[in-house]
Order: C-alpha cells, then sequence, then structure tokens
C-alpha cells in the first residue's frame, strides 16, 4: 500500500520537483535546464518510489505498533511521541533507499542532455557506490522535521475526526487530513536544508562541497555567495506553488492513496 501510494504521488508531482531542483542547482534555473525536459530523471523516480515508500511505512506501522503495545508510551496522551518515533525511524531507514535514487535523479534534472541510466553509470565510474550516498544526512535532517510534524498531526486529525462522526474515516478524509498535516508541517521552513541536499547531490566529485555531509557548512557557502535569498532558493514554488499544491495535493495523494489501498487488501 505504501509503495503504490508514493508511486502515484512521486509521478504525478514530478514536474514541479524537476523545476525545483533546477531554481536550487548551482548553475541556475534556466542553465539547468528551464522548462525543458520536465521529466528528465523520471525513470530513477519510478524505479525508487515503491521500495522508499514501503519501507517507510513497514517501519512506521511496525515501530507505532511496538511502542503502543506496552510501557510508557502505550498511554493515549504520549501518542504524539509513539507517532514522532516512529515516523523518524521510518525516514531513517526509507532514505537508504531515497537517497541513490534521488541522486541520480537530481542530476538527471540538473542535466537534461543526459539519460537517468548514463547518470548512474558515470557516477558508479567516479565516485562508487559510495557516491550514490552523497547528502544522505543533509537529506535525513529534512525529511524528519517534515515528518516530526506531519505524521503526529495527521494521526491526531483522523482520530478526532474519527471521533466527532462517530465511525472509521472513510479514505477521501484520511486524504484531507493529510494535505492539511503537509501543509501545517511548512515546507518553508526545511527549505534551507532542501537547498543544502540538492547542492551536496549535484556537487563535482572531490570539491568541498561534495564531501560536505554537514549541511551547515554547505549552507554557511550558499549564504555567503547568495546571501539570505541562496537559503531559500526554491522557495517560491514550494512555499506558494509547492506549499498549497505539492505539499497538500501530495499529502491527499499519498496518505489517501495509502489509507485506501490498505484497506482494500486487508
Amino acid at each position: 500500500a505504501g509503495g503504490c501510494a508514493g508511486m502515484c504521488v512521486d509521478l504525478t508531482l514530478f514536474p514541479l520537483d524537476t523545476i525545483k531542483t533546477r531554481l536550487q542547482s548551482q548553475q541556475g534555473f534556466y542553465k539547468a535546464g528551464g522548462f525543458r525536459g520536465i521529466y528528465a530523471g523520471v525513470p530513477s523516480a519510478a524505479v525508487g518510489s515503491f521500495p522508499n515508500a514501503a519501507a517507510f511505512f513497514v517501519t512506521y506501522d511496525c515501530t507505532k505498533s511496538l511502542l503502543s503495545a506496552g510501557g510508557a508510551l502505550a498511554a493515549p496522551h504520549v501518542a504524539p511521541v509513539t507517532h514522532m518515533l516512529a515516523a523518524s525511524l521510518g525516514e531513517i531507514v526509507a532514505c537508504l533507499i531515497r537517497v541513490p535514487t534521488e541522486v541520480v535523479k537530481q542530476r538527471t534534472q540538473a542535466s537534461p542532455s543526459s539519460t537517468t541510466y548514463h547518470m548512474l553509470l558515470a557516477t558508479l565510474r567516479e565516485e562508487g557506490v559510495r557516491g550514490l550516498y552523497r547528502g544522505y544526512g543533509s537529506t535525513v535532517l529534512r525529511e524528519i522535521p517534515f515528518s516530526l510534524v506531519q505524521f503526529p498531526l495527521w494521526e491526531y486529525l483522523k482520530t478526532l475526526w474519527s471521533l466527532r462522526q462517530g465511525h472509521t474515516l472513510y479514505s477521501w478524509q484520511a486524504a484531507v487530513c493529510g494535505a492539511f498535516a503537509g501543509a501545517v508541517a511548512a515546507a518553508f521552513v526545511t527549505t534551507p536544508l532542501d537547498v543544502a541536499k540538492t547542492r551536496i547531490m549535484l556537487a563535482k566529485a572531490g570539491t568541498t562541497t561534495a564531501s560536505g555531509n554537514i549541511p551547515l557548512v554547505v549552507l554557511y557557502d550558499v549564504w555567503k555567495s547568495r546571501g539570505l535569498t541562496g537559503l531559500f532558493a526554491g522557495s517560491v514554488p514550494r512555499v506558494t506553488f509547492i506549499r498549497v499544491t505539492f505539499i497538500s495535493v501530495g499529502g491527499f495523494i499519498f496518505l489517501g492513496a495509502y489509507e485506501k489501498i490498505r484497506r482494500t487488501l486487508l
């Protein structure tokens, strides 16, 4: 169910993700391809989205069940803490799959003249398998704060709505909760970390940025060269277009599809 949900949201909103990546790239939006070839890198997303989302939800649901089974975290009033811990662990596991596909995808997005396959081969040839995990730390640091807000809020809204109407939510209602939770999780707050992650993944092998697994160092370099606006590169589509559309619609599709497919399978 998680895998299918991941594919639905990644493939549906892929063009907006390409625009965001090019806005954040070092060479600038138009040199990175502008609006041309906005589906560049889609094979990487298609291959990686299913196992990535599946790994997240398997870890999230298993951790949530284990923590809720007994002990101090089983009490209803500490449920948000359980959801935060489960979401954080889910992101750490999912990023083991997400980061390699993100590296290949973003490099292809920033170089639309190349193909996903050739970009994968070039990365392996120049940097080996380790190159596919460049930016793992910054990706985890970007995803965890978002999930710490999104998932506890999603679970709380579902519980609240369910209690008010006296029965389990329909899938579309769970999707509405997901859209609201995604919007409140505030992509604007995580934009600087997203910029750092993109810069690390796109940097040439051997450079200081390429080895910058500590995103603060990369963010300092961005701030020195481009000032405060550089830290929020891509924030226009990310805060307006993506906050309202990408994040909200993404949460609607992702969490709504997950609930619908999971219930159908059960």
